[in-house]
């Protein structure tokens, strides 16, 4: 390693870490010392950080305003140093940073609307693959229905919270005043995907977020509708299990449809 390569190195290590040890290795200029002008340096590190933080997460900046927003994303590039060269995923881990730091960890809508819009990006980026349509479904015979299973496309995600982050999110993007956060008698359960090119969100009941959860894993449709005859209306439970599977389908949340053994 040349001279030049290990001062790099080093200079480098002193952004990331902030170690200052490489300080005699630098001179003062004519107009400031070293000790400010490396100084520079690492703040324009972490601003750039900051500002990628700003760009995954437009909602929670609004919500907390730009102070307490750039006060909370310096404290996460001191606490969560960049692994790696993408900014894109510099900001993964925000929510569980907002939900484990105080004083961010005393409001949990701090945590659960970092998740969603986290969960919103992650599905605009997700792989593209196969939707299944409704023509596919009725290709299939009678017989076959009860065996059935499914694949979620790779970009759905669920997501269960116990505030109302949804609302809140859904009033910032349209630019209105948010409610109040409260802490709900019950999950919000969330199902995010992308749709084409757009990602979305919608909340689930809980019969039919019980439905999505089992699908997912793999459980066959015949099993899915015994389990929804246990929720309501026994005598409607194929119906309502042949409605939220169409639902699926023309909301593109499926990407195979198969007869299992």
């Amino acid at each position: 390693m040349s001279d030049f390569e290990r001062l790099q190195s080093e200079f480098q290590h002193g952004i990331l870490s902030g170690d200052d040890s490489v300080l005699a290795e630098i001179l003062d200029s004519s107009k400031e010392k070293r000790e400010v002008l490396f100084g520079v340096y690492k703040y324009a590190y972490a601003s750039r950080l900051v500002e990628a933080m700003r760009n995954d997460h437009e909602l929670l900046q609004t919500y907390l305003g730009d102070e307490m927003f750039d006060e909370m994303g310096y404290a996460y590039v001191a606490a969560r140093p960049s692994q790696h060269p993408n900014l894109r995923w510099f900001s993964q881990g925000v929510p569980d940073f907002l939900k484990t730091t105080e004083p961010y960890s005393k409001y949990p809508v701090l945590a659960e609307l970092a998740a969603l819009e986290k969960a919103l990006n992650d599905a605009f980026d997700a792989t593209d693959a196969p939707v299944v349509a409704t023509a596919d479904l009725a290709a299939l015979a009678p017989e076959a229905w009860n065996d059935l299973k499914f694949q979620p496309h790779p970009s759905t995600c669920r997501l269960d919270f116990s505030t109302n982050a949804a609302a809140i999110w859904i009033a910032l993007k349209n630019e209105e005043t948010p409610p109040d956060a409260v802490t709900l008698d019950d999950p919000s359960r969330v199902l995010v995907w992308r749709q084409d090119v757009m990602p979305m969100f919608r909340e689930l009941t809980t019969e039919e977020a019980m439905m999505w959860d089992e699908a997912s894993g793999g459980i066959p449709f015949g099993v899915l509708c015994s389990m929804l005859a246990t929720y309501d209306d026994p005598d409607g439970a194929a119906a309502r299990g042949a409605g939220y599977l169409h639902n699926w389908v023309t909301s593109e949340l499926l990407t195979d449809v198969s007869v299992g053994a």
